[in-house]
């Protein structure tokens, strides 16, 4: 299994530097940014991998609770409060574990194993759906539903062959959470589902839904890779 790519957040320094030792010192997590910054901490996740955010729940500029509302199920969280009275609202998200400060190693490392056998469980398996939030509800689309994603700006447009789904979010995110089987970028602003495919020219790709996409010159060849 590849090591988890962890994320440390909360507005106190010398917490930040507590936790920063204790995944430093087991072999199955890398720490690869840790700010005291929420927002700072919403940006680097919307345009890089990671797997886990240590989250505090109680800080200034926005709470743990609504920072794992704004990013949905993109993220498994384990929750670190002074507050156990937070940890049943905790669940209704995508929880591993919460830790009750001051933390031991010992409870530390024990959240870390509860982290490594969820992720060890969806090794392998690849979801058939995943959550966006959009016009401020979570929505749940299938993948085979997707017809193709649209950078627009800060967005991106999530397009199914009865719907379209407008949401924050970035095209090289979206790459990371579609099955990379199924799903190709063949534009700087186009990602398609390679099973709606109806044709495919020079220049661009016609879909079944008889919508035609622009091949980018320099997706040209990944793209040919994954079709064949």
């Amino acid at each position: 299994m590849n090591k988890i790519k962890c994320i440390v957040v909360d507005d106190e320094p010398l917490a930040i530097s507590l936790l920063e030792s204790y995944v430093q010192k087991i072999p199955f997590l890398e720490l690869i940014f840790s700010t005291e910054n929420p927002i700072d901490a919403l940006e680097y996740i919307q345009n890089n991998e990671s797997d886990l955010v240590f989250l505090d729940i109680q800080m200034p500029e926005l709470t743990g609770i609504n920072f794992m509302k704004i990013l949905g199920d993109k993220q498994k969280y384990i929750l670190t409060t002074a507050y156990s009275e937070y940890a049943l609202e905790g669940y209704e998200h995508n929880i591993v574990d919460y830790l009750l400060k001051p933390i031991s190693f010992e409870r530390f490392y024990k959240s870390a194993l509860k982290a490594q056998e969820r992720f060890s469980m969806n090794e392998g398996k690849e979801d058939s759906h995943f959550f966006v939030k959009s016009s401020g509800q979570q929505h749940r689309i299938n993948f085979d539903e997707i017809l193709y994603v649209e950078s627009i700006k800060d967005y991106v447009n999530i397009r199914t062959g009865e719907e379209e789904y407008i949401v924050l979010d970035t095209l090289k995110s979206m790459e990371q959470q579609l099955p990379e089987n199924s799903f190709v970028r063949i534009h700087k602003s186009f990602i398609i589902n390679l099973n709606q495919i109806k044709s495919l020219g020079t220049k661009k790709v016609t879909l079944v839904s008889d919508q035609e996409i622009p091949i980018g010159e320099s997706f040209r060849m990944n793209l040919l890779t994954k079709i064949k």
